[in-house]
């Protein structure tokens, strides 16, 4: 019997009920998070607060973005992942009702603690449904339509926020945002009781975290250390980028949300296509390409004075998650078949550690200039990206 278009298009992106699940999940818990996160920087400052805070803020989010990255494996491994993910958005919305709730900036990195790593958090347990309900042939397609789902409410988001704090003023309107991600928090829960399978394999053990350490092979740690100094060249100057849109070129918070949402829609064009080539091809060209545009930005968003300048700079930005779905594919490939959650947590947990230390770092940066700031992560993006380029190695056959 004939295919009809619409089954040959599932077949394509390997989806079944539970990828649907998560993917609903992803866009609602996306939406409520990026109206009001990406404008935490601009609610610290209203609030007294100060560049070093904004700075330690996106600092917290790395170290906790590490620290959480390997319960959040075992954690899925050993209970698996429809009750951990309803774990882990519990515990975001109490974060959200923290900020809700109490008054001042220093609420925030205390709320932070509960709802800043929800990604993190939850990422292995999401790449283990990937990994156990989507065919192997499939996996970096259902890795591609993961980051592609979430960059909608990364776009939506932003705008959202951007409206809200227009009509509100930056105090009010990015409370507002944390009251939707609130409910959005609970519409997510409901979805997920109702329609996402439980898991297929629970183990009842996850693998230690010594254990995990040993599982990182060299070719993996090659791809690590790369990783770690791309991260570098992210995150020094990431917590400022509105604070240089908004307060210094003096655009908008609705224009840096529209700018949001060019860098969104940019990553999205090319996320499938990029992910099918990657399969049947190979990943490190794509990889290499991608820490490309990691580096190149803080160059861009520097020597940006007009707002079409800025338009190129964030299309820059988007594209530079072109490699990222065979990136994560490759950390897959190589985690040993019972444990992917626990070796993909142990992973981001060493990553980010290290990163953290320069998110924390970035505030004094950018005290010295934005310029040293920028300047900065640019260096380190050269260096992350010729490294791998020289010594990063193809794993597609070697799983």
């Amino acid at each position: 019997m004939k295919k009809s278009p619409l089954k040959g298009i599932i077949d394509f992106l390997g989806l079944n009920k539970t990828m649907l699940t998560m993917l609903i999940m992803v866009v609602f818990l996306g939406l409520g998070e990026k109206m009001a996160e990406r404008f935490l920087p601009l609610y610290i400052i209203a609030l007294g607060g100060s560049s070093i805070s904004v700075a330690f803020l996106n600092g917290m989010d790395n170290l906790l973005s590490a620290l959480y990255s390997f319960p959040g494996g075992y954690l899925s491994d050993r209970i698996g992942y429809k009750k951990s993910l309803i774990a882990f958005i519990v515990m975001a919305m109490i974060g959200y009702l923290i900020v809700i709730v109490f008054p001042g900036w220093k609420a925030v990195l205390v709320g932070a603690v509960f709802f800043i790593s929800w990604s993190a958090i939850s990422l292995p347990a999401i790449m283990s449904l990937v990994s156990k309900s989507v065919k192997k042939e499939k996996q970096t397609i259902g890795v591609s339509l993961h980051s592609l789902v979430r960059r909608i409410p990364m776009g939506l988001g932003p705008i959202l926020g951007g409206i809200l704090i227009g009509m509100y003023g930056k105090i009010v309107g990015v409370k507002i945002a944390f009251a939707c991600a609130f409910v959005l928090g609970l519409m997510s829960i409901f979805f997920i009781k109702k329609y996402m399978a439980e898991d297929p394999a629970i183990m009842g053990k996850g693998m230690g975290l010594k254990e995990s350490f040993s599982g990182i092979n060299p070719d993996l740690r090659v791809l690590l250390a790369s990783d770690i100094l791309i991260r570098f060249a992210e995150q020094i100057p990431y917590a400022f980028v509105v604070l240089w849109v908004v307060d210094n070129l003096h655009f908008s918070a609705l224009q840096f949300g529209v700018l949001t949402g060019i860098e969104m829609l940019t990553a999205m064009v090319v996320y499938i296509p990029i992910a099918f080539l990657a399969d049947r091809y190979g990943k490190k060209p794509f990889v290499v390409i991608t820490f490309g545009f990691f580096t190149i930005f803080p160059l861009l968003i520097y020597y940006s004075r007009t707002f079409e300048m800025l338009v190129f700079a964030f299309i820059i930005r988007g594209l530079k998650e072109f490699g990222e779905p065979a990136r994560k594919s490759l950390i897959l490939d190589l985690a040993p078949p019972s444990a992917k959650a626990s070796t993909f947590g142990t992973y981001y947990l060493i990553r980010d550690v290290i990163v953290s230390m320069a998110a924390f770092s970035a505030g004094f940066l950018w005290n010295i200039s934005p310029k040293v700031n920028f300047m900065t992560a640019f260096a380190f993006g050269i260096t992350g990206t010729l490294f791998f380029l020289l010594f990063g190695k193809e794993n597609r056959n070697e799983s």
